[in-house]
């Protein structure tokens, strides 16, 4: 039986992705582990492995094809010693091949299949071609007619399906193209209501313009992002934090360190102090589940990196406990690796809290939104010099401003406040994160 390969879930939030490329072609014989393709999901292009051994009967979906949803077949292989031209007959629709049903015993009636649709059936058989396209609002279309008719600018709401149970497939869509599918009659479609003209500055002047379009990756920013804004209420909190013994003790610590090649940043510095802050202000360090409230037993700091074409948060785990010399070493390589788009699942999904680090471009302060599930951020602004107030004396500082983001169905404003005061006090007395 002819396998369908399906397009995977490469990350717990990836739900479409582009198929970059393929790395083998029809007619190639495949093994389990062999590498098939290059997926670019919502966070990084990872490489996609067999599992089955067979023969690529046919490509259904061709590279640099953008949004395939989880699920669709995107290949489909043929096993050892089936006639591969009758296996690549297959793999439009459902992502499985619907398995044959024993006939019921002599006298007895077969006992009807439990629905898996909530709209109501009818009991008798549609003709083909007879039955609606859809279902209340719900249009039945196989994938690749969707993506097909998406591409051809064909409106699905007025076809009729010949599909199996009134289900759009290819060949219409094809029949449309040509003027000559079956389409709903025109009381079942109602005239489509005027399109508002957006007012536009460029479609009034027609401004001189490029476009292009979205990535995967920055498709799912817009929407983690709007929901992260729309579902979660942020409390901000903010604090001047003078770093002159932290800049002491780094250049301390680098003259010690370079003889092994390792030169520490004070981002590493920071991700250090708000691991041991978290650990010291436990109710912080937590997320929401539904109706439970997760306390972490350790910090997983995931670490804003910006990337081509979006951002990334790869994740140094277990930071309270690490050396400053470990969490450089690791914060390089993840960072590289991220930009690569070589980084692992398990290296970026996680974290129980993040940071942000926009003061290497000169940013005083900002407001970081919360990367759910976590339930804080850490926005961090550029470190200057200014008049502060030292000893009761007015001098000259090397001052930041670091901004925490809280959720505030997880976090009250006093622990909040509790967190960026500790967090505060081992970036001015960075020893004590070292102890």
């Amino acid at each position: 039986m002819p396998i369908n390969l399906q397009m995977p879930a490469l990350s717990p939030t990836m739900e479409e992705g582009t198929l970059a490329k393929w790395l083998v072609k029809e007619g190639d014989e495949v093994a389990s582990g062999d590498l098939l393709a290059e997926i670019e999901t919502d966070k990084a292009t990872m490489e996609f492995e067999a599992v089955d051994e067979g023969t690529i009967a046919k490509i259904v979906v061709a590279e640099g094809t953008d949004n395939v949803k989880v699920g669709e077949v995107i290949a489909i292989i043929a096993e050892e010693g089936e006639d591969v031209a009758e296996a690549s007959k297959g793999g439009e629709g459902s992502a499985e091949k619907p398995k044959k049903e024993a006939p019921a015993p002599k006298g007895e009636e077969k006992p009807a299949k439990p629905s898996r649709d909530v709209t109501p059936k009818v009991t008798d058989p549609a003709p083909k071609g007879d039955a609606p396209a859809s279902e209340g609002e719900r249009i039945k279309v196989s994938p690749l007619a969707r993506r097909l008719a998406e591409q051809k600018g064909v409106d699905l709401g007025a076809l009729s399906g010949s599909g199996p149970g009134g289900r759009i497939i290819k060949a219409d869509i094809d029949a449309a193209e040509g003027g000559t599918a079956p389409v709903k009659s025109q009381a079942a479609v109602p005239a489509p209501a005027p399109a508002a003209t957006p007012a536009s500055a460029a479609s009034d002047f027609d401004i001189p313009h490029t476009s292009e379009k979205l990535s995967g990756m920055r498709k799912t920013i817009a929407r983690r992002l709007t929901e992260a804004k729309q579902t979660i209420p942020h409390i901000y909190l903010t604090v001047d934090i003078q770093l002159d013994k932290l800049l002491k003790l780094r250049s301390e610590l680098n003259a010690t360190l370079e003889p092994r090649g390792v030169k520490l940043s004070v981002n590493d510095l920071l991700i250090k102090a708000l691991a041991v802050s978290l650990m010291q202000v436990p109710k912080c360090n937590v997320s929401i589940d539904g109706d439970q409230l997760k306390t972490f037993a350790r910090t997983d700091i995931s670490v804003a990196v910006s990337i081509p074409g979006g951002l990334i948060t790869p994740i140094i785990t277990s930071a309270d406990t690490k050396s400053l010399s470990t969490i450089s070493t690791e914060m390089k390589d993840l960072a590289g690796r991220a930009k690569d788009g070589k980084l692992k699942m398990h290296e970026y999904q996680g974290g129980t809290a993040s940071i942000s680090n926009m003061g290497m471009f000169g940013i005083k302060n900002f407001d970081a939104v919360i990367n759910p599930p976590q339930a804080m951020i850490m926005a961090i602004g550029a470190g200057q010099k200014r008049p502060h107030v030292i000893d009761d004396s007015l001098q000259i500082a090397t001052v930041m401003s670091a901004t925490g983001s809280f959720d505030h169905r997880a976090i009250d404003g006093a622990d909040g406040a509790q967190l960026m005061q500790v967090f505060k006090e081992l970036v001015e007395n960075p020893l004590g994160m070292l102890a």
